[in-house]
């Protein structure tokens, strides 16, 4: 099922447009209260430019005051609840933004757009949280794409929106407060029809400490090491992103020559590329929550974020293009091409982020994570503004600050990468897999979403362990011939991995006793481990017999047991119906069709390596 088709049900739209309306009225308050300050009532330059820069200030500043009680309220109460008390208090912010558009009375509407920086601050644990409630497990990745798509086009048609209503002359307050009351009136009616989301924690005890609870927020988010490095991930694509856009303005009117027109065109190709970004996400990832697109997505924020700069170091020769004349100006679809590709890996970076965060935490605690997630945020946001400040002080031109923007870029992933691993592997294993194989997996749901189980699985080839985790939800820690295990390259994988390298007893009984132990620690951690109990790989094609450690592992931990196939691979790349030579040489199979079958999981007490040799048998059937 296409991500698209999630519009067409009831547990999805109502939140996607009611999400998507709230984003839109942010953006078209805001940029309409800009208009007002600077164009509709003759202010001096300075009086305008305190204005612009305390709004945003304004905005973000309930993030840090907020958060926190934000994320208890997601947990301890019905969020739909919540969700719509939110819709009536934008509506009533936008009565207030109605009164203050007539007036002209800035003051009044700056406390509006705190107002709505309050309105974001508690909607944002919800926006999240619900996802994984409403959605399934093989939806999240989609779900998110098409969430993080509809933000970005709702607020860039809010910003041209906004922007244009308030320069209609005469008119221009009036349509601005008509529009903002309408959308938000809209936003509330959507959000009736958003179905009941319980509370996933409404034992909590409730801290109205903002302080206290902030600092626990906090500690809740760094507690597991892989979440809260993704979180840093996440707010440092909003870093990333506020130094870029924050440039925009000024890379469009010295370096590009436009006006206006060029600037609304910049951030559409910007806004676009990053919804394209978004939606593939699902595709690519084959629905599954796929973080070896984050590497993928940060190497293309640097490489064409500086290819960027070298677009066009300087200023333009002419000035004043509108749109349509910057397109035809020699070298512009270079640049066209850059904004458009930087949102696209803007898209891959960040959607797995935030679908991983969702995947791994607690469900109990993922609203207060994605609390502290927020503050983060906020954080990095305004040190981002302060540092292109004073990359801007110091001199720099606004391209040459994208070009530190995207170096600096490339020196955070490899920080983050180093901390956690998993990322790097994950790509690793996304570009292998997807390189030699086109994988359909079959059953994937019948492996459970949390405790632990046993995978048993018939071994083909060298990177079946390899096959097996690009294509299962949850982590595996794999059992495997210690050999293999120490394959150059491949190994930092298995190791990243947590693989458990195992020996036969005649080989070394010391590491063959060692695995039994960690596999024991594993699935008494509620782990899912995977053993290939043939003790090799098929050399000819055809399962050998099993043996019988699978009982030995259920007789010291009985756990459910979920038998796998792999099909199709015999003869591709790295199984051994060729040699060596002739593999590095000529692969018979390049890009194979391969086949994962997952079948039910059986209960301990019914497992035996016959049993299991025989299920496994028939559900590969004759296509080896």
């Amino acid at each position: 099922m296409s991500q698209f088709a999630l519009l067409g049900k009831r547990r999805f739209a109502p939140f996607f447009w009611t999400q998507a309306l709230g984003a839109f009225n942010d953006s078209a308050f805001r940029n309409a209260m800009v208009m007002l300050a600077a164009f509709q009532m003759g202010l001096p330059e300075r009086q305008v430019s305190l204005y612009t820069n305390l709004a945003p200030a304004l905005f973000i500043l309930p993030y840090f005051l907020f958060s926190a009680t934000a994320g208890q309220l997601a947990e301890k109460f019905e969020k739909t609840r919540i969700i719509r008390y939110v819709k009536l208090f934008e509506v009533a912010a936008m009565l207030l933004a109605a009164w203050g558009f007539h007036t002209h009375h800035l003051v009044l509407l700056l406390i509006v757009l705190f107002m709505m920086g309050v309105h974001s601050t508690v909607f944002g644990p919800i926006k999240y949280a619900i996802l994984p409630q409403a959605l399934k497990p093989t939806e999240l990745v989609g779900g998110n794409g098409m969430v993080e798509m509809g933000t970005q086009l709702a607020i860039l048609i809010g910003m041209i929106v906004g922007n244009a209503l308030m320069l209609l002359a005469g008119v221009g307050p009036l349509a601005s407060a008509a529009l903002t009351i309408a959308v938000a009136l809209a936003g509330y009616s959507t959000s009736r029809a958003i179905p009941p989301a319980p509370a996933t924690a409404p034992e909590l005890k409730f801290n109205w400490n903002p302080v206290t609870e902030t600092v626990r927020v906090l500690g809740i988010t760094h507690s597991d090491r892989a979440v809260f490095n993704a979180v840093l991930g996440i707010s440092w694509f909003w870093f990333f992103g506020t130094v870029l856009v924050a440039q925009l303005p000024i890379y469009t009117k010295f370096n590009l020559g436009g006006d206006g027109s060029v600037s609304t065109l910049v951030l559409t190709l910007f806004s676009l590329g990053t919804g394209v970004g978004s939606l593939l996400c699902e595709k690519m990832s084959g629905k599954r929550v796929e973080i070896g697109l984050v590497p993928l997505g940060a190497f293309g924020l640097t490489a064409f974020g500086i290819d960027l700069y070298f677009a066009r170091p300087g200023a333009a020769v002419l000035q004043g293009l509108d749109w349509l004349a910057f397109l035809h100006a020699a070298g512009s679809w270079r640049i066209v091409l850059d904004l458009t590709a930087i949102g696209v890996f803007a898209g891959f970076y960040v959607v797995p982020l935030f679908a991983f965060v969702q995947a791994r935490a607690p469900r109990e605690k993922l609203s207060r994570i994605i609390a502290g997630n927020n503050i983060i945020n906020a954080l990095l946001i305004v040190m981002a503004s302060m540092f292109g400040l004073m990359l801007s002080r110091l001199g720099m031109s606004a391209a040459e600050i994208f070009a530190v923007d995207a170096l600096l870029n490339v020196v955070v992933a490899v920080y983050i990468f180093t901390l956690v691993p998993e990322f790097l592997m994950r790509f690793i294993t996304w570009v292998l897999v997807n390189t030699l194989y086109r994988v359909r997996a079959d059953g994937a749901q019948h492996i459970p979403e949390e405790g632990a189980a046993l995978l048993v699985c018939n071994h083909v080839s060298f990177v079946d362990p390899l096959l097996l985790m690009a294509n299962l939800r949850r982590p595996v820690r794999f059992v495997m011939y210690y050999k293999i295990f120490n394959i150059p390259l491949l190994s930092f994988v298995f190791r990243t991995a947590k693989a458990i390298p195992i020996a036969g007893y005649k080989e070394d009984p010391a590491v063959l006793q060692q695995a039994y132990d960690a596999i024991d620690e594993a699935l008494a951690a509620g782990e899912v481990v995977c053993i290939f109990p043939e003790g090799g790989l098929t050399g000819d094609g055809q399962i050998a017999t099993f043996r019988p450690g699978v009982e030995k592992i259920l007789a010291r931990r009985p756990v459910p047991v979920v038998p796998m196939a792999l099909r199709g691979l015999w003869g591709s790349v790295w199984s051994r119906r060729d040699s060596m030579l002739r593999r590095a040489r000529l692969p018979r199979r390049f890009r194979a069709r391969v086949e994962l079958v997952v079948d039910a999981p059986l209960v301990p007490q019914q497992v035996s390596a016959a049993t299991l040799e025989t299920r496994i048998r028939e559900l590969r059937g004759d296509l080896a």
